[in-house]
């Protein structure tokens, strides 16, 4: 079953310390892209987080933001001041640059990220937590995606039977198409009789049928429209592989217009190449 690549989850763990909440958002791209926001206290986990993000998707772009909210009732705070030196001697170098700059106050330098510690928060068991949590809202980014998956699903089987019923139109009209085109070169050349031999108008009207004969193109989209119904049906990514199809798809049904005698032939091509669009669009979506 095709995995759209668009999605949202969100997840909030309550704990007595406070809570911590995870985002996931994933739109379209070409290959897996991840981005974490995540503040200084979990940045010992950003590794292993990508690293379940890769193991669960293989397309996308994917961004994470965790937010932290502790309560501080009856928790003790520590001040990193070395860290909180550096942020003062940053803000010095860069006011030398700036003329009339804005005053740096104590508490600007307190809500930097990483100058506060919460002391009493038992940090590894903060970041099982937020592991936790993030397996928790992949899980539901993943099945978000699959239920829109499934709808993709649903429309392009709908638009394949429309391929299907086109394709059956012109193999049904395809005998009348070539016998109206034989009459039509036999009324023409009605009045050269005396002079061209028979036996080669013959052999021209045979290969001009020849020629006009769709046969094969409506083989081959017919196996195409099988194939991506195979695929559909699969659990692997399919996404490169649906788009690649569309492709053939499409040159087919450029062929048969192109080796088009008659107006249904002409129609059925245009028909199949706005289903195919249709199609190629909605798969850009598809892991």
């Amino acid at each position: 079953m095709p995995r759209s690549m668009t999605a949202f989850a969100r997840v909030s763990r309550h704990v007595d310390w406070g809570s911590i909440t995870c985002e996931l958002r994933s739109v379209n791209h070409r290959f897996l892209e991840t981005s974490f926001r995540l503040p200084e206290t979990l940045r010992s986990v950003e590794m292993s987080l990508r690293e379940a993000t890769r193991s669960r998707l293989q397309r996308g772009k994917v961004d994470c933001t965790f937010q932290i909210s502790t309560t501080n009732m009856g928790l003790a705070l520590n001040v990193d001041l070395a860290l909180a030196k550096r942020y003062i001697q940053l803000a010095e170098t860069l006011s030398n640059d700036i003329q009339a700059p804005a005053p740096l106050s104590v508490v600007d330098i307190m809500r930097s990220p990483g100058v506060l510690i919460d002391a009493q928060i038992d940090t590894d068991m903060m970041q099982s937590v937020a592991n936790d949590v993030f397996l928790e809202t992949l899980a539901q980014l993943i099945d978000g995606r699959e239920r829109e998956g499934e709808k993709l699903a649903a429309m392009l089987t709908e638009r394949l039977d429309g391929i299907a019923s086109h394709i059956a139109e012109v193999r049904s009209e395809l005998p009348k198409i070539l016998a109206q085109q034989r009459q039509r070169l036999n009324d023409r050349l009605a009045h050269f009789t005396d002079t061209l031999d028979p036996d080669r108008i013959e052999q021209e009207m045979a290969l001009l049928c020849h020629r006009a004969d769709v046969d094969e193109e409506l083989d081959r989209l017919a196996i195409h429209a099988t194939e991506i119904r195979r695929v559909l049906d699969g659990d692997d990514a399919m996404g490169r592989r649906l788009d690649f199809l569309m492709q053939e798809l499409n040159r087919e049904a450029n062929t048969l217009g192109s080796k088009s005698i008659s107006s249904i032939t002409t129609q059925v091509s245009v028909e199949l190449k706005v289903l195919i669009e249709q199609m190629r669009e909605q798969i850009q979506n598809i892991e």
